[in-house]
């Protein structure tokens, strides 16, 4: 078994392996839990510490009777030497690549000893710093000296980023093995679609062998076989000559792969097996080795042409534009050797859920293990994957680094490219805004640096290795006119932030025309739950040490407390302040994405920042660490919907424009209904109308004229409900105000009612039917269950009085619905009020 001891001290501790020294040290009790309080300052010692992984194995005289034995490490943290039974066998530097060395030599039947020293990365990047500086935005953003993550090639986040733990890492994080073989091994395997024809799809799988030693140049063969849900669909072979072929085959009668709510997500099985080829053919020849791929059968490509407002920005599946929903993904365990298979599948169900069909994989964390991809796959989340280069400048003028990088590069491309979810390859985030200008300087690095790696290394690695996939060389990024005009509407991606760092009303979004819209957010609390399980009862106010601690944007709880005041009524004590900080943070990202909703084809994307967290922390997420949905990700179902209802109001004219955005693919009839009530929820006015959406297009189909109501009830004492049912899509519904809601004299007493059922699909207890009435209007609606969480089909809903709304909930463990009624809160927005 593995262990783990830190040098110069005797103590050692088990060790699991994948894993990091994080998880070690807590699984031993030898640290406290990082995330716990302020115990993080206590624990930099580890970072700045080096740690030396060790175990003995057993190896077997067959194995070493193979012409080729390697030693193969899928991911080692970060800077390492590596010995085996005493001898060094090589160095590493780089987190991201995988390293692979022959050990025949040095290995020996029986007990054999291995050894991989982690040193500090700090002391390093101390040094290069000092002799050549290199600039990145930490140099501002930062409570306490961080490390110059630019000079490493390892996760950037781990040294402390405006949402994110400090805890520098090392150890052995992905596996590690021995690789033998003979005569000849799969050395590469592409797949690669023709979509020209119709009715079939060609597949070419382009494979590549490498011969063992003296083998070069032996006989050998490749055959391929495809299958859908086990059943066979096509076979092929064809021998390698000098070590490469590439065998097509054709698909009849294709399933196609489509993003999440824009068709089904049908995979198949492509396997490869290398054979040695005697002269009766392939067919009877050993299996030397064997690869599979799972691809999806798809074109999905960047779509850029000129149009009536510049220059397109929109992704197309299988030929069709679709507008992108969907939220940036940074990692999502500061500690990444407690992620799982599970907790990956689960997050990314959290996102179909919301109805995204798109997640940014961002570039200061890592490239994400196969899990994550393949529950992409599964579910029809296209992923925009940045390269692992973020906020930093870069020592492209080191040969080393760019060796090393190149060598990353082709180990991730090669990984990931068969995944059909994969959508884009993008250099780097935020480099072009303004960390790149003419030459070096103490704020930025040279274009001609930037393009070494950016314009010239990493797009020809793409072009070579991932032909059919775009590649992006910045987010944000202008392709037309000024490079350094990053947020130009007419073109490319914008990363818009004037909201939160630029304190701008939510009503600026409605002004921007831009036309995909990668970045913008705005920040809430986590749930009283989640806040309770990192502070100690004094902590618990939000402008203690502990709570300031665990927000880590230098205007972080400032600007949610200056904002709520703007939208809110002061809210009354720490955990109602916690609840209004989401409602708040929901409807900041609701006024931008129905807006750039509502511009399409104009505008066609809108991925948020951000969907997850790293530890339990006060950030921009929608799904807090523990996995807990907040405000946002329920409205983000809601904003998100396939089909979707929304309002431009205007006090000034008493207007209310009313707008269907549709992403389905045909024309959609529907029905409208709209009711107007004052604050006591009389209704005032109604109606309703047949309404078309047009696919994939937004329309206004009816402009409300309440300028009369305006004039007797005014701005604050309306209420405007809508209601869309069409095309068998749930319904969605959507209010209009004319007033901020904290001028709205609600009756702090709603009345809201309960009914408990047991779902006929829950197992003992663990799904129930919660319908939901109220006497008066209750705005911002949500139930939360005490002392046990819960899975919610909606929350922080609007109840109108006359009308109902159902809720599912599902309780991680079962119980009676007695217990649950008796443990379920509903509350809603007057409940967060301070009484006089």
């Amino acid at each position: 078994e593995w262990t783990v001891g830190r040098r110069g001290v005797a103590q050692e501790h088990p060790a699991l392996v994948p894993g990091d020294i994080y998880a070690d040290l807590l699984r031993a009790g030898a640290i406290p839990d990082p995330f716990y309080r302020d115990n993080e300052n206590g624990l930099q010692w580890i970072g700045e510490s080096d740690w030396i992984y060790r175990r003995e194995f057993d190896v077997p005289a067959d194995l070493l009777a193979h012409e080729q034995v390697l030693l193969r490490c899928e991911g080692l943290d970060t800077f390492g030497y590596v010995r085996l039974n005493g001898k060094l066998l090589a160095t590493t530097d780089n987190m991201f690549r995988a390293w692979e060395w022959p050990v025949k030599g040095l290995l020996r039947p029986g007990r054999n000893r291995i050894e991989i020293e982690f040193v500090s990365t700090i002391p390093y990047i101390d040094r290069r710093q000092a002799e050549r500086p290199i600039p990145w935005w930490g140099q501002a953003r930062s409570k306490e000296k961080v490390a110059c993550h630019g000079w490493v090639r390892k996760e950037q986040c781990n040294y402390g980023w405006d949402w994110g733990i400090k805890a520098v890492a090392c150890g052995i994080w992905r596996p590690i093995r021995l690789v033998a073989f003979s005569t000849a091994r799969l050395a590469d395997v592409r797949v690669e679609q023709d979509h020209s024809r119709p009715g079939v799809v060609g597949v070419t799988v382009r494979v590549a062998a490498e011969a063992a030693g003296a083998r070069e140049g032996a006989a050998l063969a490749a055959r391929v076989k495809v299958a859908r849900a086990g059943r066979m669909i096509v076979a092929g072979e064809a021998s390698l000559a000098a070590g490469e072929s590439a065998i097509a085959l054709d698909i009849q009668k294709p399933e196609l792969w489509w993003p999440n709510n824009l068709g089904t997500q049908p995979l198949y099985d492509v396997t490869v097996e290398l054979v040695s080829a005697p002269p009766g053919g392939a067919e009877g020849g050993a299996v030397l080795d064997a690869a599979s791929r799972r691809i999806g059968l798809r074109t999905l490509r960047l779509d850029r042409h000129p149009d009536p407002w510049g220059e397109s920005f929109q992704f197309a599946v299988n030929g069709v534009p679709f507008f992108a929903k969907g939220a940036n993904w940074i990692p999502a365990d500061g500690i990444l050797a407690r992620m799982t298979p599970a907790r990956y599948r689960r997050l990314v169900e959290a996102a179909a859920a919301a109805n995204m069909n798109m997640l940014r994989v961002w570039g200061g964390g890592i490239y994400e293990d196969d899990s994550f991809y393949e529950a992409c796959d599964e579910l029809g989340i296209c992923v925009w994957q940045d390269f692992m280069f973020a906020c930093s400048s870069y020592p492209t003028f080191d040969e080393a680094f760019m060796t090393t990088v190149a060598a990353e590069a082709r180990d991730n491309i090669r990984r990931l490219r068969h995944h059909p979810c994969l959508a884009l390859w993008c250099g780097n985030n935020e480099l072009e805004q303004g960390l790149v200008g003419p030459a070096w300087t103490d704020r930025q690095m040279s274009w001609e640096d930037y393009g070494k790696l950016f314009d010239k290394l990493l797009p020809e690695l793409v072009g070579a290795l991932d032909p059919q996939r775009d590649y992006w060389p910045a987010s944000p990024h202008s392709p037309v006119g000024d490079r350094a005009d990053f947020n130009n509407p007419a073109c490319g991606d914008a990363h818009l932030w004037s909201v939160w760092h630029g304190r701008q009303p939510f009503e600026w979004y409605r002004t921007c025309g831009h036309r995909f819209n990668s970045e913008f957010g705005f920040q809430s609390f986590p749930e009283p739950k989640t806040v309770r399980g990192y502070t100690a009862p004094a902590d618990r106010n939000v402008t203690s040490w502990v709570m300031e601690h665990h927000q880590r944007s230098g205007i972080g709880n400032t600007a949610i407390m200056q904002y709520m005041l703007d939208w809110f009524r002061l809210p009354e004590g720490f955990e109602n302040t916690l609840w209004a900080s989401q409602i708040l943070q929901g409807m900041a990202i609701k006024y931008a994405v129905e807006h750039w909703r509502r511009t399409m084809p104009r505008g066609m994307g809108t991925i948020y920042w951000q969907i997850n967290d790293t530890w339990p922390v006060a950030s921009w997420s929608s799904i807090d660490y523990h996995g807990r949905w907040k405000a946002l990700h329920y409205m983000a179902r809601r904003f998100f919907a396939p089909l979707l209802a929304s309002a431009v109001e205007d006090a000034k004219t008493g207007t209310v424009e009313v707008h269907v955005t549709s992403d389905l693919a045909r024309p959609t009839a529907g029905r409208l209904r709209w009711v107007v009530t004052d604050l006591a929820g009389v209704e005032l006015a109604a109606g309703e109308k047949a309404v078309r959406a047009a696919p994939r297009a937004d329309r206004k189909v009816e402009t409300l004229r309440l300028a009369k109501l305006l004039a007797e009830h005014g701005p604050r004492g309306l209420l405007v409900w809508l209601d869309l049912e069409a095309g068998g899509q749930p319904p969605s519904t959507n209010l209009a105000l004319f007033a901020r809601p904290k001028h709205l004299e609600l009756d702090t007493r709603p009345g809201i009612s309960m009914a408990v059922k047991a779902l006929p699909e829950g197992n003992k207890g663990d799904a129930f039917a919660v319908t939901l009435r109220a006497r008066r209007p209750a705005l911002w609606c949500w139930l939360e269950l005490e002392g046990v969480d819960a899975a919610f089909s909606d929350n922080f809903i609007h109840l109108r009085p006359g009308a109902s709304v159902t809720i599912a909930v599902r309780p991680e463990r079962p119980m009676t619905a007695a217990a649950l009624r008796k443990r379920l809160r509903p509350r809603s927005l007057v409940d967060t009020y301070a009484t006089g």
